[in-house]
């Protein structure tokens, strides 16, 4: 189990109450990298436990109550609006035509002949080449074809999640460490350590810049992992962003090109929202910047590596398709070898392979889920302004980075948690805070909008709207009842004084 972390959570009376299991004890005891260690945390009044190292488990909290309470709109109209799930439902019809008029691809046909038994019987953990073929060129195609992506260097993953980790695996040992900028996706705590005993170190991004990467913030990120004794191995990021739905800027890129070619170590690119850029400015991959600057023959070439998926650009997260694009051939060996614990079934390649290499297809699908994302988001950030609620302007993605930090009783991780736990109960939103992805600031919550219907986007905002004015309405309250007893206060004081002069007057006479 190495040094992942076991927590049940029981629920009693809404309350949830973390219990660390006794091996976790025995972890943290060691020092181990996902123990608590040092950083025991606390609980809060609600019983939940805080800690640095725990973010993800309040991201998992709301899935929680998300799946005892799930909204439907006939069975269970009142229940918790899943908006905390990074999952693209809008061009699922283009998917299911697209099947029904490829009736051989889906039923595992060739010429009409079934190759049932050939795709059950086989697997070869480099893949099927005609599906390899027509991944890159989707890949290729999403950037504009910009760029192009050699088949042979490319190692198939049961999705994103296993692309990461095994990444780790192949360039880092236990105990060291990759720089990655904040806020990062939640499930990076568990894809990058928890079998891999790598530690995360936070390039910390603010929102005075939009919370894009600085040379002082990769600096003082990699001299905090210098201080705590860390071999720095790389950096990681995801482009476009999760959870800020925004593509990194060409002198980002250029900055991190710099930054790994002076410490020598790698870069991981995850482009898997490559293809939900619906928006200028347009994705730029990092291949295509390395291309630019004519960096094809150099050391820095063969330590950047693509992580990319099919589960969001094409919205199939259930197929568990993924892919590690690697220049260097020792990662590319290393990985195929590995990736025999993770491999995508030859069913999966087959159909995919036919839907791919279907450019009218593909051309048709991409231009219609980019103008499907954009109208979405667009309905999500309408309602939040009629909220009284703004976000950060994004152009990508499945999400969008909204700015609550208005709404917090205090200036303090504390009191998101207050207002999380009150979305998640009482308004029944279940949306990600910003904590849970390692935000500097409290307040930011990430809010999906792609994995529902237009009528169930517009219900949660209304729940949402209703939810802040009455917070309004409460504040409004509590400072003129703040303002009553002020007056009442003064005409009694100067009562008290007025008495007492007519008395002191009375003694006199």
């Amino acid at each position: 189990m190495g040094d992942a972390v076991l927590i049940f959570v029981e629920s009693l009376e809404n309350k949830e109450t973390w219990k660390v299991s006794k091996l976790e004890e025995r972890v943290a005891d060691k020092g181990g990298s996902m123990g608590l260690g040092q950083e025991r945390g606390h609980m809060d009044h609600f019983g939940i436990l805080y800690s640095p190292k725990l973010a993800w488990t309040r991201f998992a909290v709301g899935w929680q109550e998300y799946e005892k309470n799930p909204y439907d709109e006939v069975e269970n109209p009142r229940g918790i609006i899943q908006m905390g799930l990074a999952e693209n439902q809008l061009s699922f019809d283009l998917l299911e035509s697209w099947l029904a008029k490829n009736p051989d691809a889906a039923s595992f046909r060739r010429d009409g002949q079934s190759i049932f038994k050939e795709l059950a019987l086989f697997q070869d953990y480099h893949g099927l080449p005609a599906f390899k073929n027509a991944l890159v060129d989707f890949m290729a195609e999403i950037r504009g074809n910009k760029v192009k992506f050699d088949p042979s260097r490319i190692v198939l993953t049961a999705g994103a999640t296993s692309a990461n980790e095994t990444l780790m695996f192949c360039l880092a040992e236990q105990g060291d460490a990759f720089l990655l900028p904040t806020p990062y996706y939640p499930g990076f705590d568990r894809d990058l350590k928890w079998r891999t005993g790598v530690e995360i170190v936070p390039i910390q991004c603010t929102s005075s810049n939009r919370f894009q990467i600085t040379a002082a913030a990769l600096e003082e990120a990699y001299e905090q992992a210098q201080r705590k004794n860390l071999r720095v191995k790389g950096v990681l990021v995801t482009n476009p962003s999760n959870p800020l739905g925004t593509t990194m800027t060409r002198d980002e890129l250029d900055l991190l090109v710099n930054f790994i070619t002076d410490k020598e170590i790698h870069l991981i690119s995850d482009e898997i929202y490559s293809g939900t850029v619906f928006s200028s400015p347009a994705f730029v991959s990092i291949m295509e910047v390395l291309k630019d600057r004519n960096l094809g023959k150099t050391e820095v070439w063969e330590r950047v590596h693509i992580v990319y998926s099919l589960s969001k650009d094409l919205g199939l997260p259930g197929f568990r398709v993924g892919a590690i694009y690697s220049n260097d051939p020792i990662v590319v060996a290393a990985a195929t070898k590995m990736s025999s614990f993770g491999l995508v079934s030859s069913q999966t390649q087959y159909l995919l392979s036919a839907m791919l290499s279907d450019k009218k297809f593909t051309k048709e699908y991409i231009a219609k889920n980019h103008k499907r994302l954009q109208k979405q988001r667009s309905k999500l950030v309408a309602g939040l302004e009629k909220a009284g609620i703004g976000c950060l302007e994004s152009n990508a993605g499945l999400f969008c980075w909204v700015d609550m930090r208005h709404l917090l009783s205090s200036d303090t991780f504390e009191a998101e948690m207050e207002l999380w736990k009150r979305i998640v109960y009482d308004v029944k939103l279940n949306i990600s805070p910003g904590s849970s992805c390692h935000c500097s600031e409290p307040g930011w919550f990430r809010v999906c909008f792609a994995n529902m219907s237009e009528d169930t986007l517009k219900l949660a905002m209304q729940r949402l709207k209703c939810f802040v004015g009455s917070i309004a309405v409460k504040e409004r309250t509590h400072q003129e009842l703040k303002n009553s007893r002020r007056k009442f206060r003064t005409k009694w004081v100067f009562r008290l004084s007025f008495q007492s002069f007519h008395d002191r007057e009375q003694d006199e006479r």
